[in-house]
């Protein structure tokens, strides 16, 4: 319990800047990966939305199911890598904000 109205207050300030730099950092986030042969990198926000998308030469090579199939993988490994961290950063403000 807080004994007075300024304790109140900065408690309350604390959160408030803490919420903000949640907001910022979440904006930060990004996720990238590269198929295990270099062939594709994918690199997507926060949200999962697409930031970048890289092809070598090895695409070249690859059918038209394998580039699906090459693609789709990392790309969602790329929004798994986004969404992991998204979640490390709600779970350290929850713990932080619980005190």
């Amino acid at each position: 319990m807080y004994e007075s109205m300024d304790e109140l207050m900065a408690s309350v300030q604390r959160r408030l800047y803490r919420i903000r730099d949640l907001t910022d950092d979440m904006a930060g986030v990004r996720g990238r990966e590269s198929a295990q042969d270099g062939s594709i990198t994918v690199e997507v926000d926060g949200n999962g939305a697409l930031l970048d998308l890289q092809f070598s030469q090895a695409v070249s090579t690859m059918t038209p199911a394998e580039f699906e199939s090459t693609l789709v993988a990392t790309a969602a490994a790329a929004v798994r890598r986004a969404f992991e961290r998204r979640s490390e950063l709600v779970i350290a403000f929850n713990e932080e904000v619980a005190d």
